[in-house]
């Protein structure tokens, strides 16, 4: 069924905003009138097959996207509506008469005509795989089947909110080096193509004869001003190959897949990122009641890498054939050996929830820890090399005026 946004007046003449689901503008103007409020602009919301299409372009799916912060904020607070014993369909009109993100308040209009309609309240979210993932649905999927659909929404909420806050902190802690690299880059490319040619246009005039380190960064610095757009087609080329590649082939793909795990420096990062992701779904799915199989599967998918998901896709098939978890894992060279054990413990206490809880907490701190790590050497290495750039430069330009120096005297 379309939704409409509408701009009406109420009994009191006061403007109100809000969307609403009818069959056509007429009906939707009906539904309005019956509750005293008079249309003065009603406008169709792009339908969902609308949306889909034109979500396969890259720049419009961009801004189509919603965020783990707006899905956690959410989720809980369906979960506190329907906590508080108020009925599902009420629950989300009134979500979507507070939320403001647009592509979630639509979404969420027509989950709530769905369901209205009879229809589950998974099999309505499950229309809207760009919005909600399958280990979203899946959980849904268990908590209805249990009656405790408001807990695991809690739950749901609780994990959202947990990788939003490492993602957070991955970022903030790599934006301070990614600044001082654009910042000095461009710094050190205004003074080789605009600074230095200026200084040293004055030794030319004189014709004398430059050191060859002279000479040296005078190339360079007529290449750069000369060709530097020739520098930034090719750059811009190579990485739109390597994403095609990496987007529309397999194998490629899978390549730079194994390449983000075993580079130097950043593959054992991503390797404790993957397992952290890993446990937390998994045990969240099996505290939600979602059967071990199938949490398998969804977790698979979370870790985004393909050698990763082949890896365990190998012990989802062994757990099928009557073996443990923790048999098939120690036999990959994904899952490190102590994340191993604490698995075997948790199969054998029959608490294995926690133990996966604990294992991504454990990565978690790991991963905060490396981060730092990582980016306060980063800091120091860019000032040296940025120096010893800069030194190069002062060096080249100061040495033809010693040797005038010395000619003079």
């Amino acid at each position: 069924m379309p939704v409409y946004e509408y701009i009406a007046l109420d009994v009191g003449g006061r403007r109100r905003k809000g969307i609403i689901d009818a069959g056509s503008i007429t009906a939707a103007r009906q539904k309005l009138r019956e509750t005293d409020v008079f249309p003065v602009e009603i406008v169709e919301t792009a339908d969902r097959k609308r949306e889909e299409e034109a979500g396969r372009g890259g720049a419009i799916r961009l801004f189509r996207r919603v965020g783990l912060r707006e899905l956690a904020l959410m989720t809980r607070q369906l979960a506190t509506l329907i906590g508080a014993g108020l009925p599902l369909v009420p629950s989300l009109a009134a979500l979507v008469a507070q939320i403001r993100h647009p592509v979630l308040r639509t979404t969420l209009a027509q989950i709530k005509d769905e369901v209205n309609e009879g229809m589950s309240l998974t099999q309505s979210m499950s229309h809207f795989p760009e919005v909600f993932p399958p280990f979203y649905i899946n959980m849904v999927r268990a908590g209805e089947a249990s009656g405790t659909i408001n807990l695991v929404l809690d739950r749901l909420a609780d994990f959202n909110e947990t990788q939003q806050a490492l993602r957070t902190k991955i970022r903030s802690a790599l934006a301070y080096p990614l600044f001082m690299f654009f910042i000095g880059s461009g710094v050190l490319f205004f003074l080789v193509t605009f600074v230095v040619p200026n200084i040293t246009k004055i030794f030319r005039e004189m014709h004398q004869t430059l050191p060859a380190i002279t000479v040296f960064l005078l190339v360079v610095s007529g290449f750069l001003r000369d060709f530097w757009w020739v520098i930034a087609i090719a750059l811009v080329a190579a990485v739109v190959g390597v994403r095609s590649a990496v987007r529309k082939t397999e194998q490629g793909r899978y390549l730079w897949d194994r390449l983000k795990i075993t580079a130097p420096l950043i593959g054992p990062l991503n390797r404790k990122i993957a397992v952290a992701r890993f446990s937390r779904t998994l045990g969240t799915l099996l505290q939600s009641g979602v059967p071990l199989l199938t949490a398998l599967e969804i977790a698979k998918n979370v870790v985004n890498n393909l050698v990763v998901a082949e890896q365990l896709r190998a012990a989802a098939k062994d757990v099928e054939e009557g073996q443990s978890l923790s048999a098939p894992l120690s036999r990959n060279d994904f899952f490190p050996p102590i994340a191993v054990e604490m698995i075997a413990v948790g199969e054998q206490s029959g608490n294995m929830e926690a133990m996966l809880f604990r294992i991504a907490d454990s990565y978690e701190k790991e991963v905060e820890a490396n981060v730092l790590m990582v980016t306060s050497l980063l800091e120091p290495a860019m000032i040296l090399v940025m120096g010893a750039v800069v030194g190069f430069i002062v060096v080249s330009v100061l040495l033809p005026i010693f040797e005038m120096n010395q000619l003079v005297r």
